[in-house]
């Protein structure tokens, strides 16, 4: 019997959740599965919490939003909060371990597995600070195999090939970023 994931992704404005959201959903669909997603920016002036809802699943998905998530990924203090909401039994919550002030009562304590991964300062120390979002994505794919890795970087050579084409070492670092992250994720479980 096929499932659905549910995954809520959330990050402040341009840490660049809804693109990790699109791509997923976009190798979701490239391997004829079913992918619903659904933006949601926050409504502060200056950059507020963006959160994406993002179903990936082997059976029609029938509510576009959802109660409880199989995984959270929150990339700041504010989306910890704000994401607290989706935490059940069964959800893995996942969080920048570099995020400044973040004490354990800030993080729920009702959820499967809770673990932070160090995405923000490998980005900056090893690759680029541009891809911290893609090793967050790498992230969600390991913890989740909602989709394999090959079709993830599928649909990001889909999406940046054009820059890609003008310069090949992004594709490189856009890669080692995905499987940076799987491996990140791969250490904390």
């Amino acid at each position: 019997m096929g499932r659905a994931w549910k995954i809520a992704l959330a990050g402040e404005g341009g840490q660049g959740v809804q693109s990790v959201a699109q791509i997923l959903a976009e190798a979701a669909n490239e391997q004829g599965r079913e992918a619903l997603y659904i933006p949601n920016f926050g409504v502060e002036q200056r950059g507020g919490v963006s959160v994406a809802y993002l179903q990936i699943g082997d059976v029609a998905i029938g509510a576009p939003k959802f109660q409880t998530a199989d995984i959270v990924v929150a990339l700041s203090d504010r989306a910890i909060h704000r994401t607290r909401k989706y935490v059940g039994p069964e959800t893995v919550f996942v969080y920048d371990s570099g995020i400044e002030g973040i004490t354990d009562d800030d993080l729920p304590d009702n959820a499967k597995k809770v673990f932070g991964i160090p995405a923000l300062e490998v980005a900056k120390n090893e690759l680029h600070p541009r891809v911290f979002n893609v090793i967050i994505m790498g992230a969600v794919v390991k913890a989740t195999d909602v989709v394999p890795e090959e079709k993830v970087k599928e649909a990001i050579e889909k999406k940046l090939g054009y820059k890609f084409e003008q310069n090949p070492k992004l594709r490189e670092m856009n890669f080692k970023a995905i499987e940076r992250g799987a491996q990140l994720v791969a250490e904390a479980l």
